[in-house]
């Protein structure tokens, strides 16, 4: 049994044993009565918020990519608006490969330093995502447990963040000697290389710094969609709990998933409504609310922006089996 197939199967599995927990003694009337009684008004600021996130991840995305070359705005919106689409329709989320594809193929920057700007997407969001975590814990008490995985989280990130601050200041050293490194270097030697010169010009681009301060307002934007539709359900809850659920919901749907995250979003949004002792029925019936008026614009922009890209639902998934395929023969050329 090959890799993909034992992580479509651990998708899959997950998402029904995450949706027959979150179903378990749910009450059906209970939370239609509930989602009738929800303000529109707050969803719309909800699902404006969200879209309005995605763009910002976009721009941070060409400031990322900008030591390359000019990356159009509207190139990097549709790109990430078509990723999300990917993610919607197919498991595993395979959207990162196909915005990257995307960008790369309409910017003329190699899949290597768009793939590298993805990692770095990640590194960044992850340390944003352990400080929000840090400081929420400040006026939220959390339970023992999920101090445990705060603590651990924040070790791991440390490390992380200690390994590439070392290897930037490493990798100045000797660029200073030798600009031209890994250029000259045939096979996996010099692509690598050539790899963490890219990291290096991107981290210590001037754009960098705005790329990270934009890195702040994405994670707010997301946290005031998921609080107003909190407020739209009527939760009682404040904005320092809706960034513990947002970072708990995001921890869980990182494992291997179902298409749009299906079952693992319901499971961790009831997981981190939990913390604050909303009833099962009403975290349950929340979190298929949330997720839908959440999900639903992104099938419209998504789909819209896959055509804008010239590819069609048929040819998505080629492409995307073509890079997950490539990608695992030989490292992406830089």
């Amino acid at each position: 049994m090959n890799t993909k197939r034992i992580l479509l199967l651990a998708g899959y599995g997950l998402a029904i044993v995450s949706l027959i927990w979150v179903l378990h003694d749910f009450h059906v009337m209970q939370a239609l009565r509930e989602m009738a009684n929800a303000d529109w008004r707050w969803v719309l600021f909800g699902v404006a918020f969200d879209i309005l996130s995605y763009g910002v991840q976009a721009l941070r995305w060409k400031l990322l990519l900008s030591p390359f070359g000019k990356v159009r705005l509207s190139v990097a919106i549709r790109s990430v608006y078509a990723a999300l689409f990917a993610n919607l329709v197919l498991p595993l989320r395979p959207g990162e490969f196909l915005r990257a594809y995307l960008l790369s193929n309409s910017e003329d920057i190699t899949m290597g330093r768009v793939l590298g700007s993805i990692g770095v997407e990640r590194l960044v969001d992850l340390v944003i995502a352990t400080a929000a975590l840090g400081v929420s814990s400040l006026f939220v008490d959390l339970p023992r447990r999920f101090q445990r995985v705060a603590y651990i989280l924040g070790i791991v990130t440390l490390v992380l963040l200690a390994g590439v601050v070392i290897l930037i200041f490493y990798l100045e050293t000797k660029l200073a000697k030798n600009p031209d490194l890994g250029q000259d270097r045939p096979g996996f030697t010099g692509r690598f290389m050539a790899a963490l010169a890219a990291l290096h010009a991107m981290s210590t681009a001037p754009s960098f710094y705005t790329a990270v301060l934009t890195s702040i307002l994405m994670p707010f934007c997301q946290v005031m969609a998921l609080w107003g539709m909190m407020r739209s359900y009527g939760l009682p809850l404040s904005f320092s709990a809706a960034v513990v659920v947002l970072l708990i919901i995001n921890l869980g749907v990182s494992l291997p998933n179902a298409p749009a995250n299906l079952g693992s979003y319901q499971f961790f949004c009831v997981l981190g409504l939990s913390v604050f002792q909303i009833e099962k029925t009403t975290a349950t019936g929340f979190s298929f609310f949330a997720f839908i008026a959440l999900t639903l614009p992104f099938v419209f922009l998504g789909f819209a922006a896959l055509l804008r890209s010239g590819l069609t639902l048929r040819g998505m998934r080629e492409q995307v089996s073509t890079i997950r395929r490539d990608s695992m023969k030989s490292p992406a050329r830089v």
